[in-house]
């Protein structure tokens, strides 16, 4: 499987928004916590929607949330 072409920083914001859980951010975004996990390991491309809604919970822009790195190989 190849690596997608981005990075987050969910695990770091989940941790200074008082060590929200995996679970906590899937209920406020609407996904499982699976799902969550898997975006965090860069194992799953969320769509755009729930990128903006993962940035909203945080009160952070997109970019603050997720790195595109499209250029690398």
């Amino acid at each position: 499987m190849a690596k997608l072409p981005f990075t987050n920083d969910i695990r770091t914001l989940r941790f200074l928004a008082g060590e929200m859980t995996q679970g906590d951010l899937g209920d406020r975004v609407g996904v499982t916590r699976q799902t969550i996990a898997a975006i965090e390991q860069g194992k799953y491309s969320p769509s755009l929607e729930v990128a903006f809604r993962v940035a909203q919970v945080f009160g952070k822009p997109l970019e603050a949330v997720f790195l595109w790195d499209g250029d690398a190989d």
